[in-house]
């Protein structure tokens, strides 16, 4: 991979590195999802990335064919499949239904493969209010929480401006939530309310990046708006990624060397802190632990063999 200008190096992220973003709508949240997991799948890892924005377009950050795209049915509109693993009926109320539904093989049954990124794109909930008790919300809670605690692949999730999709439970799984902010009052007080609701599920590990920065006032004004979070990364302001978006491409492909260092510091902050909170809770670790761990997704996964395809199906 080529590292740009910065000299930033190969990352290399642990491979169970569970990743949550969350910000204002047209902040780039789908942007720096696309830019990390596509990172990580790069430096070898089979990388789950869950779209959870009811109006989502990670596919398209991700570079999906348009016909691709199009093709996608959201989980939460899989009516059979919703109706089967949770014994209720769509749309019907007061009717008993499992809580803790079967979702262990969803990510291989439903997912998009491209590049080495597992696409899940989960969709939205047609029902008022938060903490909805539909089917189609028990499902895709479930799959998140099993997702997040469950699977060993690296799992990135783009959010809406909030955290619906996480528990209490889930919470602790996750390794960062990443709060993403633009220069603008209106994104933080976006992200002031997505922290507030981090704090009530207990969800502590926040970090923020600053996007479409053009100049040092700008990054001054993110900084001075939210001192109580630490800044992982500031990306700059990019033409080339709203040429990409224009021409279908997807973030990576697009990213100019600037764009990219940016990316790879951010994955490398990121890096660096899971792998310090690791070995404080575990002690080291055998110098042959580290090496099958970078060995066994990149021989196993369909990264090995299908980097340059897109496809439907288990590994």
């Amino acid at each position: 991979m080529d590292t740009g200008a910065c000299g930033c190096g190969r990352t290399s992220v642990e491979p169970g590195v569970k990743l949550a973003i969350s910000g204002k709508g047209g902040v780039g949240k789908s942007t720096l999802a696309a830019a990390l997991a596509g990172l990580m799948a790069r430096s070898g890892r089979r990388v789950l990335a869950v779209d959870a924005d009811p109006d989502g377009n990670l596919a398209a950050a991700l570079g999906v064919p348009a016909d691709v795209q199009r093709s996608i049915v959201p989980i939460s509109e899989q009516k059979a499949l919703v109706e089967q693993r949770t014994g209720a009926k769509v749309k019907q109320y007061g009717q008993m239904f499992r809580l803790n539904p079967e979702v262990g093989d969803l990510a291989e049954r439903c997912a998009v493969v491209r590049d080495g990124i597992w696409l899940l794109v989960l969709g939205a909930i047609e029902a008022g209010g938060s903490g909805c008790a539909c089917p189609e919300s028990v499902l895709l809670r479930a799959l998140v929480s099993d997702l997040v605690l469950h699977k060993d692949d690296a799992v990135v999730l783009d959010m809406e401006a909030g955290i619906e999709h996480l528990g209490r439970a889930t919470a602790r799984g996750v390794d960062r939530l990443i709060v993403v902010v633009e220069p603008g009052r209106r994104s933080v007080d976006s992200a002031r309310r997505v922290v507030r609701m981090a704090g009530q599920i207990g969800l502590t590990r926040l970090a923020l990046v600053a996007n479409k920065v053009g100049s040092a006032d700008d990054e001054r004004f993110i900084r001075e708006a939210l001192p109580e979070l630490e800044l992982l990364g500031v990306v700059p302001l990019a033409g080339e990624l709203a040429a990409a978006d224009r021409d279908g491409r997807g973030v990576l492909d697009a990213a100019g060397p600037q764009l990219l260092c940016s990316f790879q510091q951010i994955l490398a902050a990121l890096e660096g802190e899971v792998s310090s909170r690791d070995e404080s809770r575990l002690g080291p670790r055998p110098a042959s632990s580290g090496a099958a761990a970078l060995e066994g997704p990149a021989s196993s996964g369909p990264a090995a063999t299908e980097s340059a395809t897109t496809k439907r199906g288990p590994p």
